[in-house]
């Protein structure tokens, strides 16, 4: 039997995740700079100075402190089944930040990964309450789509860590979200996952929008946009197997789950998407790295600063939910659907019209390294006069 959650436990989890976060990322910049593990500036990078990183470290042990007091909040043993999963991808991110791993090595750790989760019965989508007369569906199914979800996410939540705040500032609107319908539907054990993951994020953010010239900037690194974007797949999939007693407590349709999931996630869904799409319309491959980002157009061709450009796409995350869910409370899914499609497709050609080639892309970047350097020397004589 669940126990009942009282007021205090979130803030408990919430507390302790941020606070154990905040107080622990310093000691990682020590290490990583006395080490010199600092991740240098290339041709694609949105920061021009040696930064730490590993950041995301902090995630991974305030996550498994987290599971060890929540073990008896879980029918089905659920934290149990988090652990494997988060050491793995703890260890492939760590790696590759410190070594550069192929992204295929890091896509089959990932289904490892999902393994895991799926293997549980907590987990498993017994059907999809109509959406688009879809009711019941096999079990292969359930273990082809989920993996496939789960993988999905866990790269679009990486795919978007590319300028400061981005990837934290998106994830914790994502985890907002999922802690209010978890709240809602009585399933305790993913509200104070959630709130954890969200503790750990807010606390670094303070370090990662700091200036590039601040001692105190890390980046989240492999290491904690893949154990973020684990949680969040996982936070999905739960959401895709509620039973429809569940969904009862919920403001929107039951058939209309899926696309408020979608909505959930828009942000990597759709830049991974659009981003996957104009690398294989190149010929290249949808892994390479590129500056075709959306939070990079908005940098590079609109002259946003990193902050600013990410709380533009976070605010665009919450709106975009909360008109869904009022939509999805009416509205069939074919009209949401629709609504759904239509609005990528707008969003698409606004970023296309752009010509944001690569070619164009490094030019710029080579411009605005150039007068970085010209600054500094600037500075540089300017100290020198004074002395």
């Amino acid at each position: 039997m669940l126990k009942e959650v009282s007021y205090y436990y979130p803030i408990l989890f919430f507390v302790g995740a941020y606070v154990l976060t905040y107080l622990t990322i310093p000691k990682i910049i020590k290490i990583v700079e006395y080490k010199n593990l600092m991740d240098n500036p290339n041709n694609r990078s949105s920061h021009v100075h040696k930064t730490p990183t590993l950041g995301g470290a902090s995630f991974f042990y305030a996550l498994i402190f987290a599971l060890f007091f929540l073990k008896g909040w879980c029918n089905h043993h659920e934290a149990i089944y988090f652990i494997p999963g988060l050491t793995i991808l703890f260890i492939v991110g760590l790696k590759d930040d410190l070594l550069v791993l192929s992204p295929y090595t890091k896509l089959i750790a990932q289904f490892i990964s999902v393994l895991f989760i799926l293997s549980n019965e907590s987990f498993t989508i017994h059907s999809l309450n109509g959406f688009f007369g879809i009711y019941e569906i096999p079990i292969y199914l359930y273990y082809i789509v989920g993996a496939f979800i789960m993988v999905t996410i866990i790269n679009a939540y990486n795919l978007i860590d590319g300028i400061d705040g981005l990837a934290a500032i998106v994830g914790i609107v994502i985890l907002i979200i999922y802690a209010t319908i978890f709240y809602m539907t009585k399933e305790y054990f993913y509200v104070l996952i959630s709130l954890t993951l969200n503790g750990c994020l807010i606390a670094f953010l303070k370090y990662n929008l700091s200036s590039n010239e601040s001692e105190e900037k890390i980046f989240m690194g492999d290491t904690g946009s893949l154990i973020a974007g684990y949680i969040i797949s996982i936070l999905t999939i739960k959401f895709l197997s509620l039973s429809a007693e569940k969904y009862d407590s919920l403001p929107f349709l039951m058939e209309n789950i899926p696309l408020i999931a979608i909505s959930i996630l828009i942000v990597p869904l759709f830049d991974t998407a659009r981003v996957f799409t104009i690398r294989l319309a190149n010929k290249r491959s949808p892994f390479s790295a590129d500056r075709n980002h959306t939070h990079h157009i908005l940098v590079d061709y609109f002259k946003i600063s990193h902050q600013k450009a990410s709380f533009i796409i976070g605010g665009f995350n919450l709106v975009f939910v909360y008109l869904f869910i009022i939509l999805g409370s009416e509205s069939y899914n074919f009209w949401l659907a629709t609504i759904l499609v239509a609005t990528v497709i707008i969003l698409g050609y606004f970023f296309f019209i752009f010509d944001y080639s690569f070619r164009n892309i490094k030019r710029k970047i080579r411009y605005r390294k150039k007068v970085e350097k010209a600054r500094e020397k600037g500075k540089k004589i300017l100290k020198k006069k004074k002395y």
